[in-house]
C-alpha cells in the first residue's frame, strides 16, 4: 500500500541473457572487448552508453513511420516487447514522439493510455525532446542533508537552465530524482548513466565538461573504493569477489544461484549502477532466483522486499561499509545501498 507500481501490462525490462562458458581459468572483460554472446544485451556497457550519447547529435528530428514500424516488427510477439519498442524509439529520437506512440498503439493493440502510463512511469522515457546528455541530481532526504541543493544550484548555474529544462543548443537536459538507491554515497549525481558519489559543488563544472566529451571519471573524478563494491557474505563474512573474472578491470561479484531444476553460477558487475550480469544458465524473464554463498553455501535472504516489484531481496555486506540489497526477480534491476 502506498507504493507506486508499474502498469500491469509490463512484465519487466527487456534483458536477454546469453551464456558464458567456464573454459578459461582467467577471464577479463572490457567495455569494448566483451564478446556479444556474454552480455545481457540491453544492459549497455559504459562505452556503449557514451557512443549512444555521442550519436544523439545526428538523431532524426521528425518521426519516420517506416523506421518506427521496423522497430515494432523487431520486437513484436516477444515477452516484454512493449518496453523494448519504447526503448528503441527513445534511443532513436531521444524522446517518445506522439506520432510514434500512436503507431505503436495501432500495431500492438495497446491503448494510447497504456503507452502514456508506461512513458510517464519510467523516468528513462521522456515525452519531450531531451538534450544530447542527461544530468540527474538526487534530491532525496539523505542526499539533501549532505549538500544536494548546492550541487543542483551549481548544475543550474553551469548549464544556465533550471531543473527539468534543456539547454538552448540541446546539449544537456537537467533533471532531479527523489532517490537513486545509493543513500550511503550521497550526494549522488548521474550523467549519461554514470554514477558520481559524494559530489562537491566545486566538481560540477569538471564533471559536466567530462560528460560533454564522453570522458566520464575525468582527471578530477575517479572511480574509488566506495563506488566499486566489495561484497561479503552476510553469513560467513568471506569475500564474494573473484579476481579470475574481471569486468572493465574490476573484480566481479560471484554467487551461486538456483531456479527450477537449474543450479549454477552468476557473476555481477561490482561497479555501482552497472547492471551487467553473466550466468551459467539462461534465466527466463520474471523468474525468482535463489542466491547462495559459494563458500559457506548459506542461502542469501533478506526480510525486506523489492520496492518496485515486491519480490524478495538478498543482502550483501560491503567491505567499505553499508548493505547492498538486490532484487531476486529476473528482469528487475532494483537495488539499494543502505548504511549499516
Amino acid at each position: 500500500p502506498g507504493r507506486r507500481r508499474a502498469p500491469e501490462l509490463l512484465s519487466g525490462p527487456r534483458r536477454h541473457i546469453l551464456q558464458e562458458t567456464e573454459s578459461t581459468t582467467q577471464t577479463q572483460y572490457s567495455s569494448n572487448q566483451v564478446p556479444e554472446a556474454l552480455l545481457f544485451v540491453s544492459e549497455r556497457s559504459s562505452a556503449d552508453r557514451c557512443t549512444k550519447t555521442r550519436a544523439r547529435g545526428n538523431m532524426v528530428t521528425s518521426t519516420d513511420p517506416n523506421g518506427v514500424l521496423e522497430l515494432i516488427e523487431r520486437h513484436q510477439g516477444k515477452q516484454g516487447s512493449i518496453i523494448a519498442i519504447l526503448e528503441d524509439i527513445q534511443a532513436s529520437y531521444n524522446y517518445l514522439p506522439k506520432e510514434a506512440l500512436e503507431l505503436v498503439a495501432q500495431k500492438t493493440d495497446h491503448s494510447l493510455v497504456d503507452l502514456y502510463a508506461l512513458a510517464t512511469f519510467y523516468t528513462s522515457f521522456s515525452l519531450e525532446p531531451r538534450g544530447e546528455h542527461l544530468v540527474s541530481v538526487c534530491v532525496g532526504t539523505a542526499c539533501h542533508v549532505r549538500g544536494a541543493p548546492s550541487v543542483l544550484d551549481e548544475c543550474e548555474h553551469t548549464l544556465e537552465v533550471k531543473s527539468g529544462q534543456t539547454t538552448e543548443d540541446r546539449s544537456f537536459t537537467l533533471t532531479t530524482v527523489n532517490c537513486l538507491g545509493a543513500c550511503a554515497l550521497g550526494p549522488v549525481a548521474v550523467m549519461d548513466g554514470e554514477y558520481y558519489r559524494n559530489v562537491k559543488k566545486s566538481q560540477v563544472p569538471g564533471m559536466i565538461k567530462a560528460c560533454q566529451h564522453a570522458d566520464h571519471y575525468g582527471p578530477n573524478i575517479e572511480i574509488d573504493e566506495a563506488l566499486v563494491l566489495h561484497a561479503l557474505c552476510p553469513s560467513c563474512n568471506r569475500s564474494l569477489m573473484t579476481t579470475e573474472h574481471t569486468l572493465d578491470d574490476f573484480p566481479m561479484i560471484h554467487v551461486s544461484v538456483s531456479f527450477g531444476d537449474k543450479h549454477g553460477w552468476m557473476r555481477l558487475s561490482s561497479v555501482w549502477g552497472d547492471n551487467r550480469i553473466f550466468s551459467e544458465h539462461e534465466i527466463p524473464l520474471d523468474t525468482l532466483v535463489h542466491f547462495f554463498c559459494p563458500r559457506c553455501h548459506a542461502a542469501l535472504r533478506s526480510t525486506t522486499t523489492c520496492a518496485k516489484c515486491e519480490a524478495p531481496t538478498i543482502p550483501l555486506l560491503n567491505k567499505g561499509g553499508g548493505i547492498i540489497k538486490l532484487c531476486t526477480r529476473r528482469g528487475c534491476t532494483e537495488h539499494m545501498f543502505d548504511l549499516a
